[in-house]
């Protein structure tokens, strides 16, 4: 979905540290009925013949550039290890949004077959190290800032595909559509939404001890960046802070490469003015580096979903998902059924939290999630007829539910269940 601060970044107004947290207070929550909903698709690319055979990156090239001939609605993104991102338009109804997204996929899958490619849905590369493919000046110092902690960053980068659902931030006011119940429903149903969809448990074809390998490496990865902020009653003011604190990673400059950074805060190079004057256009990037479970851009992105296999299993998230933060009756059904999980939740924020980790490593074989994704994948399933969806979204769901849900499964354990060997590494 369409990112609210896209256009700010040729913005060189020099800002301090005040102006800067008040424009990020000013766009974090755009607050207003729920009416708007979005995705983001993200694939990797597998040979036709031999998934397991790595992608020259001379192909991946000739299949970007193929893509970007084509009439997309989508915005469509070359991720660094060569995975096609698909972000939709922001579309009034979950109808509306899956008849664009389904057109532009199946243009992108007929051009993709004539390359003897295709776009497969895991969570994480299972069968090779995908090399980086992209060397523009951003991803350069990423990777080198990413080295110095682990390499969880490098394999975010360049190994992993997510589904990622945007939904409005919701009301001022309170009540289940209100933002601040919005944000605090995310954080708990992100844990049921991160194990029934969990679909990254292999490395180099071997178990790694997760079902979501891909939610176990954000865990490992810089925590100044990819741990969800204080849980505060004003939420603008606890995003803006977090935005400050934050560590840069780099500084933009007209020559490459550009300066990568260490120990330094936003809120640093807002109160200093070095290594440069802070502009606007730095503070809004910098929130593009930034990559909690749940990012607010105005709207809500929940970024915890593995990419899902089949040409329709991206459907079933983006569906459950909708219907469980925009019908009033199944928002409210499923704050029920999350609620009691923040009892077991731990001190640490999400993804490092205990309820996350136990989502990541075990999916829904974990007793207390799976009891939750059944209640939260029934309220969806008697909400999406009143939505008016197609018969197609609901036999996706239904199918869904009765080969994974309702059998304390997640499409991790079909990989797993064709793998044998002892566990290897994240």
């Amino acid at each position: 979905m369409t990112d609210c601060f896209a256009d700010e970044d040729g913005l060189t107004r020099p800002v301090g540290e005040s102006e800067a947290d008040a424009f990020v207070r000013g766009i974090c929550f755009k607050t207003g009925p729920p009416r708007l909903l979005g995705v983001e698709l993200e694939w990797l690319v597998h040979d036709l013949y031999d998934p397991t055979r790595p992608v020259a990156p001379a192909r991946l090239a000739a299949a970007a550039d193929r893509m970007r001939e084509l009439p997309l609605r989508s915005v469509l993104t070359v991720e660094p290890g060569g995975q096609l991102e698909f972000s939709s338009q922001p579309a009034e109804s979950l109808t509306a949004c899956v008849e664009d997204v389904s057109a532009d996929l199946s243009l992108a899958r007929t051009e993709l077959l004539s390359l003897g490619l295709v776009l497969d849905g895991y969570g994480k590369e299972p069968w090779f190290q995908p090399s980086r493919v992209l060397t523009d000046a951003r991803y350069n110092a990423m990777e080198i800032y990413y080295d110095r902690i682990n390499g969880a960053g490098r394999t975010v980068m360049c190994r992993t595909a997510s589904v990622q659902v945007c939904v409005d931030a919701g009301l001022e006011e309170p009540g289940p559509l209100g933002h601040r119940h919005r944000w605090r429903l995310a954080h708990l149903l992100g844990a049921v939404l991160s194990a029934a969809f969990a679909n990254s448990p292999l490395h180099m074809g071997v178990p790694t001890g997760w079902r979501s390998t891909r939610q176990a490496c954000y865990a490992r990865m810089d925590p100044g960046r990819t741990l969800a902020p204080a849980d505060d009653h004003d939420l603008r003011a606890a995003w803006a802070a977090y935005v400050l604190d934050a560590p840069v990673m780099f500084v933009r400059s007209e020559e490459e490469p550009w300066p990568v950074q260490q120990g330094l805060s936003l809120r640093r190079w807002a109160q200093t003015g070095r290594p440069r004057p802070l502009t606007t256009g730095d503070v809004a990037y910098h929130m593009t580096t930034l990559f909690p479970p749940i990012r607010p851009r105005g709207h809500l992105e929940l970024r915890m979903i593995d990419a899902q296999p089949g040409e329709d299993g991206w459907l079933v998230p983006l569906a459950v998902t909708a219907a469980l933060f925009d019908d009033p009756a199944a928002a409210e059904a499923a704050y029920r059924a999350v609620k009691p999980l923040g009892d077991t939740a731990g001190g640490q924020p999400p993804p490092r939290s205990p309820l996350w980790r136990r989502a990541a490593r075990h999916g829904l074989a974990d007793p207390e999630l799976h009891a939750a994704a059944l209640a939260c994948f029934a309220a969806a399933r008697e909400a999406l007829p009143r939505m008016g969806v197609p018969r197609r979204v609901l036999d996706a769901v239904d199918d869904f539910t009765g080969r994974y849900v309702e059998r304390g499964r997640c499409p991790a354990d079909d990989l797993l269940d064709h793998t044998t060997g002892k566990e290897g590494r994240p």
